[in-house]
């Protein structure tokens, strides 16, 4: 059970908003960013600890930490059955096997089972999809869908440049907790874990335009993405700390002499 008060609060809502206004409210106003293991510092799933980084604090996570906030909101308005799925993320991967290093949400209510993830750093879905293939549905001007596949798995596919992407797949069974947690403890400590190694902090509109800052390509770079198409721009590391407060708004951050991020 979280204060559900104050998440609501830190997504600009009020009242008893239903699942779709708190999904799209949550992905459109806490950001996506690895900054903790970046800096060396395991990630903690316990709820009052999501609570105290991400609500309280108002800093951002990766998927575990925001999905996991998701859930125990959506348990604490109760009526809801939230499940735990493991994916691969496919996106990028160049046909790599990738861990299951994601998390995603099944939730059931008296309407129906829906796919819930706000979590996805490379740009997540606004609202929850119907948890079954072959829906196609369009947000903010992304065009989404899930498809089934001869091993069982589920996947989430992204239009992108007239042609459907895979962003990542998932077996449609619940996962317990522990699972869950050593996941996070590989994604956020091993040293071949991009979020270890690699940053990434992103935020997205209700536009549809999502922004990232990166280091995926061997240099920092700005990133900017609509249904439209993207554009980038290159960074010098000093901008880094200001570029953070001012346009995902997480303030306190400095490099110290050697150019690594402290807080």
């Amino acid at each position: 059970m979280i204060d559900l008060d104050a998440y609501l609060e830190r997504l600009g809502l009020s009242g008893r908003p239903n699942v779709d206004e708190i999904h799209r409210a949550h992905s459109t106003s806490i950001p996506f960013e690895n900054l903790d293991p970046l800096r060396g510092l395991a990630v903690s799933l316990e709820t009052d600890d999501l609570q105290r980084k991400l609500v309280q604090e108002r800093r951002g996570g990766y998927c575990f930490e925001q999905n996991l906030l998701l859930k125990a909101a959506l348990e604490t308005i109760g009526g809801l059955r939230v499940d735990m799925h493991l994916a691969r993320v496919r996106y990028l991967a160049g046909g790599a096997i990738r861990p299951r290093s994601h998390i995603v949400l099944g939730v059931r209510s008296r309407d129906g089972h829906w796919l819930a993830d706000v979590g996805y750093g490379l740009g997540t879905l606004f609202e929850p999809l119907p948890f079954e293939p072959g829906q196609e549905r369009v947000q903010s001007g992304w065009r989404y869908r899930l498809v089934a596949e001869d091993g069982g798995e589920l996947v989430l596919q992204r239009m992108e440049d007239g042609d459907w992407v895979d962003l990542y797949g998932f077996v449609p069974v619940p996962v317990p907790l522990i699972d869950v947690e050593t996941s996070n403890w590989w994604v956020c400590t091993h040293p071949r874990s991009p979020f270890v190694s690699g940053l990434i902090v992103a935020s997205q509109s209700n536009d549809g335009t999502w922004m990232s800052v990166n280091d995926r390509s061997g240099r920092l770079e700005l990133v900017e993405r609509t249904p439209a198409g993207s554009a980038a721009k290159a960074l010098n590391l000093q901008q880094l700390p200001e570029l953070l407060a001012e346009r995902f708004g997480l303030e306190g951050f400095r490099l110290d002499g050697d150019g690594r991020l402290l807080r």
